[in-house]
């Protein structure tokens, strides 16, 4: 691989993650004045409330609720609350509880956690503030359905199910909420009537904020009848544990709140961070390194053989017009792996490998890499490659398509040291990929 183009995609990942930290953007977006609290133009002043409620979920939630801690100064010690999050966190103070939870599958912490979330909003009032720092991830590390009675055995296949399947995260989502009496707008109905406010580290896509860890605290824009669709759609009957198929079966969920209901009328949402964030800091660096710098965010959701094949075609056609092209393309594809396959990998190393065996022999370099640092079951957050890539991979003994077909990115990237590993990053803001023509 040539070194400096090398040098330059790690480099281009690297600063765009740097600059999208949680803690820079709560300092730049979260100020308080004594008691008076304002987050994006929305102002709030603090001594009129009883209670001051902190709910922080998500694989961010531990960098988000000290960042807003430390942000309000001398108030701090007035909240009180539960931060859920993938990994062990400490407490600010006695009055939080901490769960270490399950992703991307749910634990029994999980179901604990959602429990403890909803018996503290159930006890608020009018007169009580309650404040969701809401990232990435939550849709599994806060879950209880609508049959409290379910397993976590049931739970955890469902998840599993619907993330293997190879649907796009709305669709995902869209089931998830149906089921579950933690999303879908559904803690913002046990928190009512206090004042809500959700803040935002968001790795959806622009404009769906409902699908944010499954939209716990929004309006949702899904309806019961996109869950049949996706169910139809994504032969989810076939994956779903009977009971859940039962249910749908029967069509005997129930809607989720939408915009207009009175739970949502003291209700209000900021966006902090989201994909564009990362995008916008990746084309700056790559600007500053020398490269012509287009954003195509077409192949969104699509699936990652398609998106690789789309992206370095768009990259090739980019080539013809102008020298030292730097491709940008924000958000997530997706991969159906069959029932029963074992591999190691994700999607980003996947499409990785789905990049090389197309862009052998030129001088193309491709990156993937998700903005938490885990992509899939493997330790790594993405992988590189470029048009040497598979040729190697034959030297190795282990030829990309038998990777591929094995979905077992992760063993051939790490062979060839090609796998991006950053550990956890305590953000999601979706996947970042940078591809390279001199």
């Amino acid at each position: 691989m040539p070194t400096t183009t090398r040098q330059d995609i790690i480099e281009i990942f690297q600063d765009a993650f740097r600059a999208s930290r949680v803690e820079q953007v709560i300092e730049e977006r979260i100020r308080f004045d004594g008691e008076t609290m304002e987050v994006d133009g929305f102002r709030y002043e603090l001594a009129k409330f009883e209670r001051r409620v902190l709910i922080s979920v998500g694989k961010a939630a531990e960098p988000m609720l000290s960042s807003f801690l430390a942000r309000s100064g001398r108030s701090a010690g007035r909240f009180e609350g539960v931060i859920v999050a993938p990994d062990p966190v400490t407490v600010p103070s006695e009055k939080f509880v901490a769960f270490h939870a399950g992703h991307p599958s749910p634990n029994a912490a999980s179901i604990q956690a959602a429990e403890e979330i909803l018996r503290v909003l159930r006890e608020l009032t009018e007169r009580d503030l309650a404040i969701f720092l809401i990232s990435g991830g939550g849709s599994s590390l806060v879950e209880q359905f609508l049959d409290a009675d379910t397993p976590l055995e049931v739970i955890a296949a469902t998840h599993k199910a619907l993330v293997e399947s190879g649907a796009p995260i709305t669709a995902i989502n869209t089931v998830r909420k149906h089921l579950s009496s933690v999303k879908g707008g559904r803690l913002a109905a046990a928190a009512a009537p206090a004042e809500q406010l959700t803040i935002a580290v968001s790795d959806v896509p622009a404009g769906r904020l409902d699908a944010l860890s499954s939209g716990p605290t929004i309006p949702d824009e899904s309806t019961l009848a996109d869950v049949y669709d996706a169910v139809e759609r994504y032969g989810l009957m076939e994956r779903l544990p009977a009971s859940v198929t039962a249910q749908l079966a029967a069509h005997s969920l129930a809607e989720t709140p939408k915009r207009g209901e009175p739970i949502f009328a003291r209700s209000r949402w900021s966006v902090l961070l989201d994909s564009s964030s990362l995008e916008a800091a990746a084309g700056r660096r790559a600007a500053e390194l020398g490269w012509q710098v287009v954003v195509d965010n077409t192949c969104d959701d699509w699936r990652a053989d398609e998106a690789a094949a789309y992206l370095v075609d768009r990259l090739r056609e980019l080539r013809r017009m102008r020298k030292r092209v730097c491709l940008l393309s924000s958000g997530e594809v997706t991969v159906a792996v069959p029932h029963g396959m074992s591999g190691s990998g994700g999607r980003n190393q996947h499409f990785v490998l789905e990049a090389a065996r197309r862009i052998a022999g030129e001088e193309i370099t491709v990156l993937s890499v998700g903005s938490d640092g885990v992509d899939g079951n493997s330790p790594a957050a993405g992988g590189v490659a470029d048009g040497s890539s598979v040729a190697r991979a034959v030297r190795a003994g282990y030829p990309v398509e038998e990777a591929l077909a094995a979905f077992n990115s992760y063993p051939l990237l790490s062979r060839l040291e090609d796998a991006i590993t950053t550990g956890p990053t305590g953000n999601n803001l979706r996947d970042l990929r940078v591809l390279l023509a001199p």
